[in-house]
């Protein structure tokens, strides 16, 4: 079964992949193998995953994820679903007005 996931790394950022194995991949990324991103800030922890019945749904939904936004990742990893849609990226002027009120 297919599997999207995000770890926090050492270093507070997050690391967002998919996998056919959800364990034996974060045994490799804590051993250093495979993504370089996460290599040099070990150790990771899983805070987050979803399953999938298809390889192309969670290849988009990790792709979809990688574009998005620190606060918006928060929000999923902590099951605040419904904040998801009000943190969608908008243009600028929209960013701004948010943080001003």
């Amino acid at each position: 079964m297919p599997h999207v996931y995000i770890v926090r790394c050492s270093d507070s950022s997050y690391y967002v992949g998919s996998t056919w194995d959800l364990e034996r991949r974060m045994s490799e990324h804590n051993q250093g193998v495979g993504a370089a991103y996460t290599r040099h800030r070990r150790p990771v922890e899983l805070v987050w995953h979803a399953d999938y019945d298809r390889v192309d749904e969670a290849y988009a939904m990790e792709k979809r994820i990688q574009g998005w936004s620190r606060a918006k990742r928060e929000a999923l990893i902590s099951g605040d679903t419904d904040l998801l849609s009000s943190l969608a990226s908008r243009s600028w002027h929209d960013r701004r007005a948010r943080r001003v009120t």
